[in-house]
């Protein structure tokens, strides 16, 4: 049986802390990381909650986080790479340190937490992995070549990783957030909203709960047969 303790990164705001409201209110108790100190028992209103100060790029903290809720039986059962950074600039402008930084953060902390997780659910054989991709992913952006660039390889990271634990009863899956509304995209002008709803054909900006949702039922029972999919969740925006 898949214990109910839930792992996220990026967990202070957006689209992460939705996931842990989500999660705390199907019963699980939450894990939260986050690179600044964040009180997630208020944020949450619950006891069933642990905050832990954590850089997704520092391997050597995340291995000592992990010893530390080894100690104490929390090894979570599910997982969700949800922390991102973004350093937008087109591509000629780009500074190196713009590449490296988003894709350390974005691609390489999937690959940090994971690995070091992952130990316990192949030994129980049970456990979900979800990581949290981008639509600039799968159809790329202008002005976001690292951006996109991280997120379509956690498409690939998602299905060759779902390939190999899946006789673990493991499943690993992705989901590509579209627009959601956020502090980013109360900043746009009107005309600028405007311009971006053409192109969604439901022409309305998503909500953070609907990310958390999908998550959640992914962790679930019922989306115990669905592995290897990066799942859109974008009003229509990107279709294959």
């Amino acid at each position: 049986m898949l214990n109910n303790i839930v792992f996220i990164t990026g967990v202070s705001r957006g689209i992460g802390l939705s996931i842990a409201q989500s999660f705390s209110n199907e019963g699980y108790y939450v894990i939260g990381a986050s690179r600044s100190k964040f009180d997630l028992e208020s944020a949450l209103d619950t006891k069933d909650c642990l905050h832990i100060k954590l850089d997704v790029t520092d391997r050597a903290a995340i291995k000592e986080a992990h010893d530390t809720l080894k100690e104490d039986n929390n090894l979570p059962g599910v997982i969700v790479n949800n922390a991102g950074i973004t350093k937008d600039q087109l591509f000629l402008r780009m500074k190196d340190e713009d590449w490296d930084d988003v894709i350390n953060t974005n691609l390489s902390s999937v690959f940090n937490i994971t690995k070091v997780f992952i130990k316990s659910m192949v030994k129980e054989r049970e456990g979900r992995v979800i990581n949290i991709s981008s639509v600039a992913g799968l159809m790329g952006n202008p002005g976001q070549v690292n951006y996109s660039a991280s997120k379509a390889a956690i498409g690939g990271f998602t299905k060759s990783l779902a390939k190999e634990l899946a006789s673990r009863n493991i499943t690993v899956n992705s989901i590509a957030p579209g627009f959601i509304s956020s502090d980013m995209t109360d900043a746009l002008s009107d005309s600028q909203k405007s311009e971006i709803l053409k192109q969604i054909p439901i022409q309305k900006f998503g909500d953070s709960k609907n990310i958390a949702d999908l998550a959640v039922f992914l962790a679930s029972e019922k989306g115990q047969y669905i592995t290897g999919q990066t799942i859109s969740v974008d009003g229509g925006l990107y279709m294959i």
